[in-house]
């Protein structure tokens, strides 16, 4: 049981869908509290889950002592590319940055202004990036002559659905991401496919625009958004708020990472690695994940460590909040 002394005091910054996530699982790990929410918005028009108090962001650096970990629930189009840097100067920080491309250069600003200030710094944590790529690297070690496949959804994407609200002259939006079904089956019969990015998913978009947007402009500026559209076959679709407020509200998602690998004298022997999540709740799931890794985060601090890490470096034990003999005797 925790005691008052271990109890790791939370904050998190931004109260979106990822930030109520977050929020709820924190009240299931009894090794933790939430010491704050902190939003852009008017406090007062903020109703959180639990009795968490809600503050001004401008209040944050005058709680630097109060939080021993800052989840950040930005999105990674706009919000954290300058939250992490800037806050991994004053805080201990745990993010979902999960543009694949941007995280190397992404992880060395983080790093360098984590290291800086003595802080630690965990980002791109969730499930892709974060238990896909774990399971990717597991398999790659396992099963050295192989390839590997990631299949994304059905499902919402808020990354990419953060990225078409933040296009002018759009009021609101939706993104699925729909892996193509004969793809994925010629995996999964052994086949060995080699597939292009738009081989793999297609990608469509439910967009309310705003009264006397140009759809044609918002539509070009969808397909063509490196990074997130460019590369696969996009369609565009334009519906009323009540459309989208109806058919399009729920936030499921999943997918599979798979490997395919040979063993034997001469490769003879066929294998399949395949690791699959099917979530009711992708931003609940995800802030589940960043809770999991705040621990971890301050596991990281009490053995001196500095600067920023991603799921690779972190011990899966630091994850729980377990004893190393629980585990062995109930897990291993």
């Amino acid at each position: 049981m925790s005691t008052t002394e271990n109890i790791i005091r939370v904050g998190i910054l931004g109260y979106g869908n990822l930030g109520r996530g977050a929020e709820l699982s924190i009240k299931q790990n009894a090794d933790m509290t939430l010491v704050g929410i902190f939003t852009r918005r008017d406090p007062a028009s903020v109703k959180p889950e639990t009795n968490a108090p809600v503050y001004d962001m401008d209040k944050l650096l005058t709680m630097q002592n109060d939080i021993d970990v800052l989840i950040l629930c930005g999105g990674s189009a706009t919000d954290l590319p300058k939250q992490g840097p800037d806050l991994a100067q004053y805080f201990n920080i745990v993010d979902s940055f999960d543009t694949h491309a941007a995280i190397p250069d992404y992880y060395a600003k983080v790093n360098e202004a984590a290291k800086k200030s003595n802080k630690v710094a965990l980002i791109s944590v969730g499930w892709d990036p974060g238990m896909f790529s774990l399971n990717r690297l597991y398999a790659g070690c396992i099963l050295p002559q192989g390839k590997d496949y990631t299949f994304w959804g059905k499902g919402v994407s808020q990354g990419h659905s953060d990225a078409i609200r933040r296009i002018e002259g759009v009021a609101d939006g939706k993104q699925y991401t729909i892996p193509v079904e004969e793809a994925l089956q010629a995996v999964r019969d052994g086949k060995d496919p080699v597939l292009s990015t738009r081989e793999k998913h297609t990608r469509e978009c439910f967009v309310v625009a705003k009264d006397g947007a140009d759809t044609k402009k918002i539509e070009a500026e969808i397909i063509n958004m490196p990074n997130y559209f460019a590369d696969y076959n996009t369609t565009v679709h334009f519906i009323s708020q009540d459309e989208l407020n109806k058919n399009h509200s729920a936030i499921a998602h999943g997918g599979f990472v798979m490997r395919t690998g040979k063993t034997g004298v001469n490769q003879e022997t066929n294998h399949l690695i395949e690791y699959s999540l099917k979530l009711g709740s992708n931003p609940e799931f995800t802030a589940s994940v960043l809770v999991a890794y705040a621990r971890a985060n301050q596991r990281l601090r009490k053995h001196g460590a500095t600067g920023a890490f991603t799921v690779f470096d972190i011990p899966p034990a630091y994850l729980s909040p377990l004893s190393g003999e629980e585990l062995r005797k109930n897990l291993l």
